[in-house]
């Protein structure tokens, strides 16, 4: 059964995402500002966090950051702010999804299931891949090239997860961002490229080879290519 933290200081709101997902059979935790939710999180380790920006005390932002010092748990996020930069900036530290409010109960279950089922490896896909140097852990989330571990982003991680299961395949940039952001992120692609860059200048710090490339005007590919 996944176990999902309720973080949200409105409480007739949490008791109501409260009923709706436990009627759809999951654990559900509940905090009433950030930092009791993080003190939950530590000592529970959910399977998910839905989590409203505008906590008291320690604000939603900064709960992200701390929970994404040392984990990949997914995180979606809650709040009444609209604009585009708001929304980047809570995928760029490390959101899995963004609601706005107000949403429908069948929205937020949809959502949830979609960001469990997207940060949930495949059955048919093996949890560790290798190539070149380059190893790829799933269910621990690491990287390492040459016995080096590479710290990579939630977002850089699953960039190259979605690249190297399948390699020599052309992603366009709108089917990454629907891979890695999902469906309903409306942002600008050109955030595709940014952490492109930021992920090769990672790998290729640490070994031989390159291993994202691009294939100008249509988008990105795994590929490996000795730097030598």
């Amino acid at each position: 059964m996944s176990s999902i933290l309720i973080v949200e200081d409105e409480i007739h709101l949490a008791e109501l995402m409260r009923a709706y997902l436990e009627r759809e059979g999951y654990k559900i935790l509940v905090a009433s500002d950030g930092q009791a939710g993080l003190v939950v999180f530590r000592e529970k380790r959910p399977s998910l966090v839905l989590l409203d920006l505008m906590l008291p005390g320690m604000d939603g932002w900064e709960f992200c950051r701390q929970v994404r010092l040392g984990s990949r748990t997914p995180i979606i996020m809650l709040t009444a702010l609209t604009s585009e930069e708001d929304k980047l900036r809570g995928l760029e530290i490390g959101a899995d999804d963004y609601i706005t409010k107000p949403f429908s109960p069948r929205e937020l279950v949809a959502r949830v299931r979609a960001v469990l089922r997207r940060t949930s490896p495949e059955d048919e896909c093996s949890p560790v891949v290798s190539m070149a140097e380059l190893s790829i852990d799933y269910a621990k989330r690491a990287v390492n090239i040459g016995g080096i571990a590479v710290d990579l982003t939630v977002k850089e991680f699953d960039l190259l997860w979605a690249l190297i299961r399948h390699p020599g395949q052309v992603f366009s940039r709108q089917q990454l961002l629907d891979s890695v952001w999902g469906y309903e992120f409306f942002g600008d692609s050109r955030t595709v490229d940014t952490h492109i860059k930021k992920l090769r200048q990672k790998l290729e710090l640490v070994g031989r080879y390159s291993y994202v490339q691009t294939v100008w005007g249509v988008g990105y590919k795994f590929e490996v290519r000795d730097n030598a």
